[in-house]
């Protein structure tokens, strides 16, 4: 869903804020590129839908339930699938998330970015602290145990003491999984011209690196798992589909801008694709409408390319790369052979950044929290 009531001021996805949204003319054709991508890929089983945008809560939940109804009719969709939508705090109703619960709907992750109405106001967000703790509490009566927030950390003027209390207001409102992201200055956004012009100021590398440690440390004492480099959960509520993309498994991106990787058969036997579909959504709908999908790029990915993805995902996991995984992909050069002799990756499990063992090659606790430093090593061992 790539539309959105405003644009907030550190965003750069590909999202559009249009003056009306002909929905009907949307819904026609992600249903129809679901239809033909599932067709295409002859995928048999789907184990979950993630609903991502722009702001899909905007969609009426007549939408959702049309998609979800596709890909059931194209595929087995097992009772009980994860099906996400991603929501913001100012279109989350009683009436209208209990309307997506009525379409399938059964995992909600909301937006919360802040609880701070001075930082919510910086980032262009709609709403403020208070309508985001209500939209919480509504969605966790709605959808207990499957209701996940989103946080933000490393803003300009953002203090150490700001965000632990911060963290300690999240862990009085969220349900059983939080998902953390460093503010990220992308460049062309509102907010990053602030920043590099002087307007505000840029918090540093070590005040970063103390905000992330302390939020790893407090979710940890308070149950939770951290499962993925920016990701929490306790009672077992991991995302099921997010998972999905840091196993290197299929997944059909639909929708403008959506991304892909799935097995195609073709000449030469089975080929693993990566896709991009169309950006804009008025081109992007033309072209579902005559040709079905509206596919922007196909790419068919090498074997190295394969285990490039492979390997900077899946080491994001706290499980890492299974030998049984990193087989499914390799069969001829294990990964014992790949890592477990003297070369970069030797090195870092030496310095206590990695494990090699039975289970598969994995991050330890402190060199999950440095993996960007540690992936060009690995990559460049990988290549040679």
């Amino acid at each position: 869903w790539p539309y959105c009531r405003k644009r907030c001021s550190y965003c750069s996805f590909n999202t559009y804020v249009v003056p009306a949204v002909d929905e009907a003319a949307l819904r026609a054709c992600l249903v129809r590129e679901a239809q033909t991508l599932l067709r295409l890929s002859q995928v048999h089983s789907v184990t979950s839908v993630f609903f991502g945008g722009g702001t899909p809560s905007l969609a009426s939940p007549s939408t959702v339930a049309a998609v979800l109804e596709a890909v059931a009719g194209a595929a087995h969709l097992p009772d009980g699938a994860e099906v996400t939508l991603e929501a913001n705090p100012s279109s989350t109703s009683t009436s209208r998330l209990a309307g997506f619960r009525a379409a399938g709907v059964n995992r909600l992750s909301i937006g919360v970015q802040s609880l701070d109405d001075a930082e919510l106001r910086m980032l262009g967000r709609e709403h403020t602290a208070a309508e985001a703790q209500k939209a919480v509490e509504v969605a966790r009566g709605l959808f207990p145990g499957r209701t996940s927030i989103d946080l933000l950390f490393g803003l300009p003027r953002q203090s150490w003491d700001a965000w632990a209390q911060q963290l300690e207001a999240a862990l009085r409102l969220c349900d059983d999984h939080i998902s953390l992201y460093q503010l990220t200055l992308e460049r062309g956004t509102a907010l990053a011209a602030q920043v590099h012009g002087g307007a505000l100021p840029a918090p540093s590398q070590d005040l970063l690196a103390d905000m992330y440690q302390i939020a790893r440390t407090v979710l940890v004492a308070a149950g939770f798992r951290h499962y993925e480099v920016s990701n929490f959960a306790r009672k077992g509520a991991l995302s099921t589909h997010n998972l999905s993309y840091w196993r290197a498994d299929q997944y059909i991106g639909v929708g403008p801008g959506a991304h892909g990787r799935f097995m195609l058969w073709g000449e030469g036997g089975w080929s693993r694709e990566a896709r991009v579909q169309t950006l804009e959504p008025v081109a992007w709908m033309r072209e579902v409408r005559s040709q079905g999908h509206g596919t922007r790029s196909r790419v068919v990915l090498s074997l190295l390319e394969q285990l490039e993805e492979l390997l900077t995902l899946g080491l994001r996991t706290d499980e890492g790369i299974t030998h049984e995984r990193w087989g499914h992909f390799s069969p001829q050069l294990s990964l014992q052979a790949m890592f477990g002799e003297p070369g970069e990756a030797w090195a870092l499990q030496q310095e206590g950044w990695l494990v090699l063992d039975s289970g598969g090659l994995r991050c330890t606790w402190a060199g999950l929290a440095v993996l960007d430093s540690l992936l060009p090593d690995l990559l460049w061992q990988l290549q040679r």
